[in-house]
């Protein structure tokens, strides 16, 4: 009688072909990832098209992605299945963190600018119109001076210049003259907005060359940027040797080199955050035209002599880890104050008559003495 030979049971993943399914959940994930970045800014305050489009891309990642996972899990016998979910669900976790935060600073939704103006803190005021060395139109408010001096004033990230006034009216009552202007893409001012400020360097250089056209400027002119607009303030310094002074407050991030301390102040965490930033900057490089500018600790060395104030929140420790680190790079032409217990670009509302006086202090030290 013939002895039969029983078929060895498939162990660990079937010999099936997968690589259809990893390109499905790799395709879904992507997918998932720029209806993310798309879809829910433009749903609450973007264009009609940017919200069915990112809408549209995320129901489809939803559905590929969660077949092609269910098809792979599948696949997978056995303790096996223990690794692979996993490692899809972290995969799907570091393509939104990174592709989704890309497309969200780069495709913006436009912005508006508030009903409140100068006029309404009691300053005269007119409006300003100018064009960058690439062409866009950009379009602010001018306060003029009264001390000779004259400051750029930049808001931050999704917002507009009327989200500085109340820095811009500490400035004025001092004297200087005020220049509040929309980013590009942002407010009234025309161009494609980038919310990582690599525009910054276009702008900024635009905005002092306004005020060097103003008879009221006779003496430097600084720059006040806060968030977006602080790194943007802090980047034009380094290549534009007319910015006498700069005021930077949450200025931390806008490209990979930016966050090299995470992995000295969170060991492993903080260089798996570190593959992250390089994978969101990589990827934020391949959908918009503006060059990744250099980082902002070089910046503010191509700066020096001239003084920069950091001003960190002191409810937000990574933003007086990243001052510290910005300020290595040049210690003797970099100053930072934390404020204690201040949110995001909230020195002024927690601490308004520290914030004047040190403010004030810097401009009239820089700009003035």
């Amino acid at each position: 009688m013939a002895t039969r030979t029983a078929t060895p049971r498939p162990v660990g993943i079937r010999t099936e072909p997968v690589l259809s399914s990893v390109l499905a959940f790799v395709a879904g994930t992507v997918s998932l990832s720029v209806g993310i970045g798309l879809g829910l800014p433009h749903l609450t305050a973007g264009s009609a098209v940017g919200a069915v489009v990112g809408l549209v891309a995320l129901v489809a990642g939803l559905l590929l992605t969660g077949f092609a996972a269910v098809v792979l899990v599948r696949r997978v016998r056995g303790w096996w299945r223990l690794l692979v979910v996993p490692a899809l669900l972290a995969f799907t976790l570091v393509a939104v963190l990174s592709v989704g935060q890309a497309v969200a600073a780069t495709q913006v939704p436009r912005t508006t600018v508030g009903a409140t103006t100068p006029g309404h803190w009691g300053l005269s005021y007119t409006d300003a119109a100018f064009e960058t060395s690439d062409g866009v139109k950009l379009s602010g408010w001018y306060i003029p001076s009264t001390n000779g001096a004259a400051v750029a004033v930049l808001h931050g990230a999704g917002s507009t210049r009327s989200d500085a006034l109340g820095q811009a009216a500490v400035l004025a009552r001092h004297g200087y003259g005020v220049l509040l202007f929309d980013a590009r893409g942002h407010g009234r001012s025309a161009g494609r907005a980038m919310d990582f400020g690599w525009y910054g360097d276009e702008d900024v250089g635009a905005a002092v060359s306004y005020l060097q056209s103003r008879p009221d400027v006779r003496s430097r002119i600084g720059a006040l940027g806060l968030s977006m607009g602080g790194e943007e303030t802090i980047g034009a310094a380094a290549v534009d040797t007319r910015i006498g002074a700069v005021v930077a407050e949450g200025a931390t991030n806008r490209g990979t080199a930016d966050r090299a301390w995470l992995s000295d102040q969170y060991g492993w965490r903080g260089t798996l955050q570190e593959g992250i930033e390089w994978l969101t900057y990589g990827v934020t490089d391949l959908l918009t035209p503006a060059d990744q500018p250099i980082s902002l600790r070089d910046a503010a060395a191509g700066a020096a002599p001239r003084s920069i104030l950091l001003i960190a929140g002191g409810a937000l420790p990574d933003e007086e880890y990243a001052g510290r680190y910005i300020g290595a790079g040049s210690p003797g032409s970099v100053q930072l104050w934390v404020v204690p217990e201040a949110g995001h670009t909230a020195g002024l509302q927690v601490a308004p008559a520290e914030w004047e006086q040190r403010v004030i202090a810097f401009f009239d030290s820089a700009l003035l003495g």
